[in-house]
């Protein structure tokens, strides 16, 4: 075999399997060699945080928001939301199947393109978003909810945070006292996540 060849092929599979060892370290491998590669020459996204099944006994409706479990990961960055419960959100799919976020920015993030982080999904599939109320900690509709961007506010993502509030009178008093400027759900676009994801960083 030409030396040319073999060190291409020796390159291929030491990439693949620094991206195996990333799915491995967070959940077991069950995908087969084609999905290996796939992660690691299109660089798609390692899924490691299944959806949380609904139980049907907990005393919630299918779609109503419910507390974050401890052994939930976010699917965007692996992460665990219930060590920073002021600041989960999550999403429910029209079956009950929910994703829990660190932060209202990494529910956005998720809901730009579904299916690179939950495979199979479709953005159509889901049924309701939450976010916690920055004030109350009550859980809001993510997308009716209001955001503030740009203040010192440090959550589990420290910079590029979105803390969310009920109303437009809430969300303008805490700008006037930790800065930012609010925002509607529909203002928070690829453009500004892109600059929001870039500067985070966990604390966890």
């Amino acid at each position: 075999m030409p030396v040319a060849t073999t060190f291409r092929r020796a390159a291929w599979l030491l990439v693949a399997g620094v991206a195996l060892a990333g799915c491995l370290q967070l959940r077991p491998w069950r995908g087969t060699q084609a999905d290996a590669a796939r992660l690691a020459v299109v660089g798609e996204v390692c899924v490691v945080a299944p959806p949380q099944a609904w139980d049907p006994g907990s005393g919630l409706t299918i779609h109503a928001p419910r507390p974050v479990p401890k052994d939930a990961r976010c699917p965007v960055c692996g992460m665990y939301p219930a060590r920073a419960e002021e600041w989960a959100a999550q999403t429910i799919f029209q079956n009950g199947d929910t994703q829990f976020f660190d932060s209202p920015l990494t529910l956005f993030l998720y809901l730009q393109d579904v299916g690179r982080y939950s495979r199979g999904r479709q953005a159509g599939e889901i049924a309701a978003s939450y976010v916690r109320d920055a004030d109350s900690g009550r859980w809001l509709n993510a997308q009716t909810a209001l955001y503030v961007h740009g203040s010192d506010a440090v959550g589990p993502m420290r910079a590029g945070n979105l803390p969310a509030f009920s109303d437009t009178a809430s969300a303008k008093n805490f700008a006037a006292r930790r800065g930012g400027t609010v925002l509607t759900a529909a203002q928070i676009g690829p453009q500004l996540l892109q600059e929001l994801s870039g500067a985070r960083r966990h604390q966890h």
